[in-house]
């Protein structure tokens, strides 16, 4: 692994400053920043082959189309999915689970049958959810937390019977950090032959994901939480679902035949990738994943283990600190409140120490009121931050409590 010099050297962002002090940034759950080989990939596209892809016979178009399937072969090698057909370019997340939740109701769902999800999810995989079981008259079914921030497994395999269709959770809860036991999730789900999506989002930057070890029906993550570009995401789905569900977009590129009469669809992947394709960010995505390797993911899951315990043990010191979430199982991020002192407040006065936290309910209302509170600050750390920057966000909260005294 690189030194931490020569990896933050890599980030041009990390070197500016905020109101005059350097930049210390700990928002990486909401976006990571990006290394310059990303933005030259960018570069690299407009000014040298920007064409679009699949449709045209001339020089450039091939050279797109060719840069872009290759970077589908990219993420097929990076979680190890047996076949790039399985590997469908999406906006993002928000849009893999959309499209998911659209074609699978559709396909399967019917009045009564139960959809499964956690109590930790972020919006983007409760409202689609939500929105299905209005259309179709299904149930959905919430796994509930303990104190610590994790799901309570005992209650989940209660909800499980012949009623469930689909079970969809998180990797990681972006509110608190909590890794979930997705393998046993999926293992549990299977024997009663749902299929499970796993909302990897806030995972695949933290380690290794293997989607045959893991044994997921579906896999969604987001191009701009792991260094990539934004606008540009992963749906992978086994083969056999993604064969049987309908396309949840129509328009070009997705079809076979059209007449007025009757459309026949493309092969896949391209019948989930209607019209022009985020081509670009498809291929800085796949720079960010040749740059997440060139670092070592296993390398990456040491530093920020190591990032964590620190930051939890400098945090935890704080007298009128309290943080949310303490699972066994985490990511190096933080969420927590300072006594009688607003998390806005709080967010605001440390972003003038150029300290950047995220403030609020970080898009998981649900979480926010197990806890009864209304929100709270996160710390979200990754690797080419450092110990540091760790004991600067330290001393700006004590001097945040200090201003409130």
């Amino acid at each position: 692994m690189k030194n931490i010099a020569e990896i933050r050297a890599d980030f041009p962002i990390l070197g500016r400053s905020v109101y005059d002090k350097p930049l210390v940034y700990f928002d990486n759950g909401a976006t990571t920043q990006k290394p310059q080989c990303v933005i030259d990939a960018l570069t690299e596209v407009y000014t040298s082959y920007n064409a679009n892809i699949h449709r045209g016979v001339h020089y450039l178009s091939d050279m797109s189309s060719e840069a872009y399937e290759n970077s589908r072969e990219k993420v097929r090698s990076f979680i190890n999915a047996g076949k790039k057909e399985e590997v469908v370019f999406t906006s993002g997340t928000t849009g893999s689970i959309n499209g998911i939740a659209f074609s699978f109701g559709e396909r399967y769902i019917k009045p009564g049958d139960e959809i499964i999800i956690s109590h930790l999810e972020h919006h983007a995989n409760i409202v689609p959810w939500q929105m299905m079981c209005e259309r179709k008259g299904a149930v959905l079914r919430v796994i509930p937390v303990n104190d610590e921030g994790e799901i309570i497994f005992e209650e989940y395999l209660k909800m499980l019977s012949s009623k469930t269709k689909l079970v969809s959770v998180t990797q990681v809860s972006n509110a608190l950090g909590t890794v979930l036991p997705v393998n046993e999730i999926i293992t549990a789900a299977h024997s009663v032959n749902a299929p499970v999506l796993i909302d990897g989002a806030q995972g695949i930057q933290h380690g290794v994901v293997d989607v045959k070890i893991m044994d997921c029906d579906f896999y969604v993550f987001s191009g701009h939480k792991i260094y990539g570009p934004t606008g540009i995401g992963i749906l992978y789905g086994k083969e056999k679902w993604l064969s049987e569900l309908p396309p949840f977009q129509g328009g070009g590129d997705m079809v076979d035949k059209v007449t007025f009469e009757k459309t026949t669809y493309n092969e896949l992947p391209f019948k989930f990738e209607a019209g022009t394709m985020n081509f670009t960010g498809a291929i800085g995505l796949a720079r960010a994943l040749d740059y997440v390797m060139s670092i070592g993911r296993i390398d990456i899951a040491i530093r920020e283990k190591y990032l964590l315990s620190h930051a939890t043990e400098r945090l935890s010191a704080i007298k009128d600190l309290k943080i949310y979430g303490n699972s066994v199982r985490k990511i190096p991020t933080i969420s927590f409140l300072l006594k009688d002192i607003h998390q806005y407040d709080a967010g605001m006065i440390l972003d003038k120490m150029g300290i950047a936290v995220r403030t609020g309910t970080h898009c998981a209302q649900p979480v926010m009121d197990r806890y009864g509170i209304d929100g709270t600050i996160r710390a979200s750390i990754c690797f080419y931050n450092t110990r540091e920057e760790i004991d600067i966000l330290a001393g700006g909260i004590e001097k945040v409590i200090s201003m409130f005294a």
